[in-house]
C-alpha cells in the first residue's frame, strides 16, 4: 500500500505574515487597486531578474469577433499563463484587464482603466487593441455608438476609441493584434458603413508611445497565438532593460516572423518546385493553381501552426487567402480564383519542373541502390521486382558522377601502397573492396 503524503498547514505566524501584507483579496474589485496595496520594489511579486516587476495589459476591442482573444488563449511559447504568473525570468509579471477573462466586471473593471489614463497605477502599462476602430461620429450623428466599453458622467457609453486615445499618450507600447486592428481588415473593407480603419491609421505615422514607439502590429484573422506572446515578452524584456528592442520592419510587424512568405515555408513548396500543382482541393500538390496566394504573402503559419506548432491553413489542405497582409480582404478577392501572377510562374514551374523532375528521379533511382547490387546485377528484395537502369540512365548517371566528384576524391582507396614513419601502412586497392566494381573497371583500364 503506497504511503500518503502528509502536508502540513503553513504556521500561524506565516498565515498571520502574508494576511497583514495583503489581506484578503476581494476578486470583484479593482485589480489595478488591489496592486496599488502591495509592497513595491523587491519584495513585489512579479519578474525573476530586472527593476520592474509589474506590467499592465490593458485589452480594448473595437470592430471584433473576438477570434484574437481565442488565438492567444491558445498560446504555448510563451503561454499567456506564463505571463500572467511571472514565470519567465527578466519578463515583469502581467496584470491583463481584459473584457471578457477579467474576473471583476461594471465600475470596478473600468476603474483600472481610469486609474491609467489618470497616471495612476506606479507600473508601466501597455495597450493591447483587438478589432478595427470604427467612425464614431457615424454613429453619433444618429445616436449611437459602434463599440463602447463603459459610461461616462453623462451615463453614455465611453468608445473604445476614446479609451486608446486617452491611454496611447502614457503607454510603454501600443499593440495592434490582428488584421482588423493592424489594417483595418473585414470592417474596412470596400463598402463598409462604418469608416473601420486601423489603429495605425487612427493614431497617425506621428503617434510614439512613451518608449518612443510606433504602433506594434501582429496580423491575422486570426493571428497566431504565439505571435503575439512571443512579441510581448520581447517587448517586455526590452522594457525591463534585459534584451534589446526587439526588430520590426517597416509597416511595424515583428521582423523575425513575418520576413519570409507562406510559400517558402510551405510544406507543398517542393511541388511547386517540380511544377506539379492540384487540380481539386484535398490534394497533396501545391495548391497555387486553384486559388492560394502563398509566394507573395508574409505569414509563418505554414512553419509555427496555428497552436503548438499544429494546423495551420496549407498544413491542412487550405489555401491562403492573405489575411495578414495590408490588402486584405479586397485585393485578394474573389477568394478560391487562380491569381493571375501565375499565370506566369506556375507555366515557368511548369516547364523547368518537366527537365528538372526525370532528372531527378533518375538520380534518386540510382540512390535507392547499393553498389554491390551493382556488382552483383541483381536486387535481392522479396517484395517486388526491382528493374536495372537503362543505357541511357547508366550513361547520364556515369557524366552525372563525373561532375559529382569533379575535384574531388571518389569512395574507396584509389592509390597505391603507402607507408609512413613510424610504421604505419595504408593498404592500397584490393580487388573488389577498396572502390565500387563501375571505378575499379576504370582504373584497371588506366592500368
Amino acid at each position: 500500500m503506497a504511503q500518503q503524503e502528509i502536508k502540513l498547514p503553513p504556521s500561524p505566524l506565516v498565515q498571520a505574515d502574508v494576511k497583514a501584507r495583503v489581506g484578503t483579496p476581494d476578486l470583484l474589485t479593482s485589480s489595478a487597486e488591489r496592486e496599488l496595496q502591495m509592497i513595491p520594489g523587491d519584495n513585489r511579486p512579479g519578474a525573476m531578474l530586472g527593476p520592474i516587476k509589474v506590467v499592465h495589459a490593458f485589452w480594448l476591442a473595437g470592430m471584433s469577433c473576438d477570434g484574437c482573444s481565442v488565438a492567444v488563449t491558445g498560446a504555448t511559447a510563451p503561454s499567456v499563463e506564463d505571463l500572467l504568473i511571472g514565470r519567465l525570468p527578466g519578463v515583469p509579471r502581467l496584470v491583463l484587464h481584459h473584457p471578457v477573462v477579467s474576473v471583476e466586471a461594471g465600475d470596478a473593471f473600468t476603474r483600472n482603466f481610469r486609474l491609467a489614463a489618470e497616471g495612476k497605477l506606479n507600473a508601466p502599462y501597455v495597450v493591447i487593441y483587438e478589432g478595427s476602430i470604427a467612425d464614431e461620429r457615424l454613429a453619433a450623428a444618429t445616436g449611437g455608438y459602434w463599440s463602447g466599453m463603459g459610461f461616462d458622467e453623462n451615463d453614455q457609453p465611453i468608445p473604445t476609441s476614446k479609451w486608446l486615445q486617452d491611454l496611447s499618450a502614457g503607454a510603454a507600447a501600443v499593440i495592434a493584434i490582428g488584421t482588423c486592428a493592424t489594417w483595418g481588415g473585414i470592417p474596412a473593407a470596400y463598402g463598409n458603413p462604418t469608416g473601420s480603419m486601423s489603429v495605425m491609421d487612427f493614431l497617425g505615422a506621428d503617434y510614439r508611445s512613451a518608449l518612443g514607439l510606433p504602433v506594434v502590429n501582429i496580423p491575422g484573422c486570426s493571428p497566431v497565438g504565439d505571435n503575439f506572446s512571443e512579441t510581448v515578452a520581447a517587448v517586455l524584456l526590452f522594457l525591463n532593460g534585459l534584451g534589446p528592442l526587439p526588430e520590426f520592419d517597416e509597416l511595424g510587424r515583428p521582423a523575425w516572423l513575418f520576413n519570409e512568405t507562406v510559400h517558402q515555408r510551405c510544406v507543398r513548396a517542393g511541388y511547386y518546385e517540380e511544377g506539379i500543382f492540384a487540380d481539386e482541393y484535398g490534394e497533396k500538390e501545391c495548391l497555387v493553381e486553384i486559388g492560394c496566394w502563398g509566394p507573395v504573402v508574409q505569414c509563418n503559419i505554414t512553419s509555427r501552426g496555428a497552436i503548438n506548432h499544429l494546423g495551420g491553413c496549407m498544413n491542412t489542405g487550405g489555401i491562403c487567402i492573405g489575411c495578414t497582409m495590408p490588402g486584405f480582404p479586397d485585393r485578394f478577392a474573389p477568394f478560391y480564383k487562380r491569381p493571375p501572377g501565375t499565370i506566369i510562374s506556375s507555366s515557368g514551374a511548369r516547364m523547368i519542373g518537366s527537365f528538372v523532375r526525370p532528372l531527378r528521379r533518375i538520380t534518386m533511382q540510382f540512390q535507392n541502390r547499393e553498389t554491390r547490387w551493382d556488382k552483383d546485377e541483381h536486387v535481392p528484395s522479396g517484395w517486388g521486382h526491382v528493374a536495372a537502369p537503362s543505357k541511357v540512365e547508366k550513361a547520364i548517371h556515369y557524366f552525372y558522377e563525373k561532375w559529382q566528384y569533379l575535384n574531388a576524391a571518389r569512395p574507396g582507396r584509389t592509390e597505391k601502397e603507402e607507408m609512413y614513419p613510424g610504421g604505419y601502412e595504408v593498404p592500397g586497392v584490393r580487388s573488389g573492396e577498396s572502390v565500387p566494381a563501375d571505378q575499379e573497371r576504370e582504373l584497371r583500364r588506366k592500368g
